[in-house]
């Protein structure tokens, strides 16, 4: 019914997690036994405890789940405002759930709001059903989806987390399906929600994350708890334009899980920043245009670079820079021309284009005629 969204699965790219280069993380110390810390831009990973470890997720399986809705809903096969009906074997989930009843419609957009907030089970086969056409076909995409991120550590049996021993995943790959939900800002909006309602005001909604209320830059992602998994956690944080992810799997508590994710995006955000540039202006002087309206352009950095650097090493940072004397017109602009090279402790850590930041059209013939003219009159060079 709708097998679309398995034929689009190779158009996604697969970003693999960097090693661990972590400054300090021996001061860490959490309470979970698998635990990870990653840079969701980059995938650097800052922070690792047995992340490789199987374990039961719990209802942190509806990463995956909103991520497959995310991208059935970017790909143009479902839409935000479709009705989702209720089958009777979605409104027979147990824990987490919205009490939907059999036969009962909801937008997709609200059912995500429940999945989000509410770590509705209920919602999350609905959904998973609407996309899919079943329950089991939607499995299999979430499976076809974990190969295609490479989350070898993974197998899922159903949407939401309920146990099953043959239901597990690790932190590592909790994480690589969390850094690919995170490029959805609409995600966001829901997984950012402290407290909702849905049926018209009728059904308050108080998200399962504390951390949204209670940590600074929190907007997600997924709790997750049974008596099997324990306490289960993926953490979003965004500050200073670095967006932290922190994975927690088989906390004690429900408090555990948050302190320890907490501390781990403090740390994070304590050692490392994401440098947007680190060229200063006199570093990028306007460069000379040949045959141009214009006689100068003027360079900058592309707008996709992303560079994470520890702050205690940001000022040992080399760059090579490489800048032509001059440039031909026409130039557009976002055309490269030149790079920049970043080296830190004799290895390259990172490498952008210097791309011209606005336009410069070829003169033509009656310009260049006034440009002799003024050359030869006020003896202007250019």
């Amino acid at each position: 019914m709708k097998r679309l969204l398995s034929l689009c699965l190779a158009a996604f790219c697969c970003f693999s997690v960097l090693p661990v280069h972590a400054e300090n993380a021996g001061d860490v110390t959490l309470s979970a036994p698998a635990a990870i810390l990653i840079e969701a831009g980059t995938g650097q990973v800052l922070y690792e405890k047995n992340c490789h470890d199987r374990r039961p997720p719990a209802s942190v399986t509806k990463v995956m789940t909103m991520l497959l809705v995310m991208e059935a809903i970017a790909n143009g096969q479902i839409s935000q405002d479709d009705m989702v009906r209720c089958s009777e074997f979605a409104a027979s989930m147990g824990g987490s759930q919205v009490y939907l009843e059999p036969g009962e419609e909801m937008s997709v957009r609200d059912m995500l709001k429940a999945v989000a907030v509410a770590s509705g089970n209920d919602a999350a086969v609905a959904l998973a059903e609407h996309v899919a056409g079943s329950h089991e076909a939607f499995v299999s995409l979430m499976n076809e989806r974990a190969a295609a991120l490479n989350m070898q550590d993974t197998h899922f049996v159903n949407c939401n987390g309920l146990d099953d021993p043959e239901h597990l995943t690790s932190a590592y790959d909790i994480a690589l399906m969390s850094r690919e939900l995170v490029r959805y800002p609409l995600i966001l909006e829901f997984t950012g929600i402290w407290m909702d309602s849905l049926r018209d005001g009728a059904f308050g909604l108080v998200n399962t994350n504390k951390l949204i209320r209670f940590y600074e830059g929190a907007n997600g992602l997924k709790t997750g708890s049974t008596s099997v998994a324990k306490f289960c956690l993926s953490a979003s944080a965004v500050r200073g334009g670095m967006n932290l992810i922190a994975v927690i799997m088989g906390a004690d508590t429900s408090k555990e899980r948050f302190a320890d994710a907490s501390k781990l995006l403090d740390y994070g955000f304590a050692n490392y920043a994401v440098a947007d540039s680190l060229l200063s202006q006199e570093e990028l002087p306007p460069i000379p245009v040949n045959k141009g309206a214009g006689s100068q352009v003027t360079p900058g950095i592309s707008e996709e670079f992303h560079l994470l650097v520890s702050k205690a090493k940001m000022n040992s940072i080399e760059k090579n820079i490489t800048l032509p004397e001059r440039v031909e017109a026409p130039v557009q602009a976002g055309d490269k021309i030149g790079e920049v090279e970043f080296i830190l402790e004799g290895e390259r850590i990172g490498m952008t284009d210097i791309i011209a930041m606005e336009p410069v059209h070829k003169i033509g013939f009656v310009g260049m005629l006034g440009k002799l003219t003024r050359q030869l009159c006020f003896g202007k060079q250019g």
